[in-house]
């Protein structure tokens, strides 16, 4: 399906079009669906602007992206943003939903000229599959097998040229092959407080939320720098409100709200100060395994790696060595508790 520039379909057209499925009013409300709108990422903005604006001036779809970084900062609100602008359907899937090159050979056909295949944790493609992307992001036709045994034969299929939009929480699983055929590889950063501030004003003006502006500082204080979290916090604070409240989010009902989930002041959660405790009570500090963090705290390893260990890293409360994790000084400080002299790992 395209869209013609004379009548573009409004937000909650274009997300339900695009997700074959009805959404709720607040979340078309929170999705923005122009450059404009999107708040942070000024550098991966800047790019993409530069590509649709080019893209159109000549008429073509645009060239394979691939975006990158933690989960939460905006990856599937930059595809449908670029559908919108480029005013082209956007087709979303998954990598472990592509199971076999039939199933991504169906996708791709399906496809009209200039559409955008959103692939999110393409990291995750099974290797045969991967393959078969090759030359259809090079060549626009894909070659799959009919049949098996004497009765095996090679089919070709011509693609219309689309666009593939790859997102991944894990540069470093893609191989080189599949990531050097993207034309631009762009990486999502945390949000910093100001610019997630930002954000919970505009989604409480648009949810229709009465706030403070310390109360909406404190939404972002918490919110892990991540605009996903952010906005969740957004709807308790407004259920706490209105339960315990007036119903306006004030500092003061966004504290006690926030209390009540276990996010304290610095935007550490029950999780992650278990893990503190862990390494500090259990190993001094560390050096520790990765596993063995998730053994002793009950949780998986990726979920560890993928979800707690970033903030945890970025916030100095941990670090990397080449014997395992440490927890810094301002870690043992957080957990209320004197670290060891004379622990000198060596760091990454």
């Amino acid at each position: 399906m395209h869209f013609t520039p004379e009548e573009p379909p409004t937000g909650t057209e274009f997300i339900e079009q695009t997700l074959a499925a009805p959404i709720s009013s607040e979340e078309s409300m929170l999705r923005p669906l122009s450059f404009d709108d999107f708040a942070g990422q000024a550098k991966t903005i800047e790019r993409l602007s530069v590509m649709v604006g080019a893209a159109r001036d000549r008429g073509e779809p645009l060239n394979h992206i691939l975006l990158s970084g933690p989960p939460g900062l905006g990856k599937t609100t930059l595809a449908l943003i670029l559908g919108h602008e480029m005013g082209r359907q956007v087709s979303i899937t998954s990598g472990p939903v592509i199971d076999k090159p039939a199933d991504l050979a169906g996708l791709l056909t399906n496809l009209s000229e200039g559409d955008i295949l959103f692939i999110d944790e393409i990291h995750r493609i099974p290797k045969t599959v991967e393959e078969y992307l090759y030359s259809a992001m090079e060549d626009f036709r894909i070659d799959i097998m009919i049949d098996q045994g004497p009765n095996a034969r090679s089919v070709r299929l011509s693609l219309p040229r689309f666009t593939l939009l790859g997102a991944t929480t894990r540069m470093g699983l893609l191989t080189a092959p599949l990531r050097s055929r993207f034309t631009l590889q762009s990486r999502l950063s945390y949000y910093d407080h100001q610019t997630l501030q930002g954000i919970v004003e505009r989604s409480c003006g648009l949810l229709d939320v009465g706030f403070s502006q310390a109360g909406a500082s404190e939404i972002a204080r918490r919110a892990r720098g991540t605009p996903r979290i952010a906005n969740n916090l957004i709807n308790f604070c407004r259920d706490f409100a209105q339960q315990r409240g007036d119903g306006v989010i004030t500092e003061a009902m966004a504290s006690a709200a926030l209390e009540l989930l276990e996010i304290d002041q610095r935007g550490l959660d029950e999780m992650d100060k278990q893990i503190m405790r862990i390494m500090a009570e259990n190993y001094r500090g560390g050096p520790v395994g990765l596993g063995t963090i998730a053994v002793a705290v009950g949780e998986e390893a990726h979920t560890l790696e993928e979800v707690h260990e970033p903030f945890l890293i970025q916030e100095g409360y941990l670090q990397r060595t080449a014997q395992g994790r440490v927890l810094t000084e301002k870690g043992w400080h957080i957990i209320g508790l004197e670290s060891p002299k004379g622990q000198q790992p060596e760091l990454l």
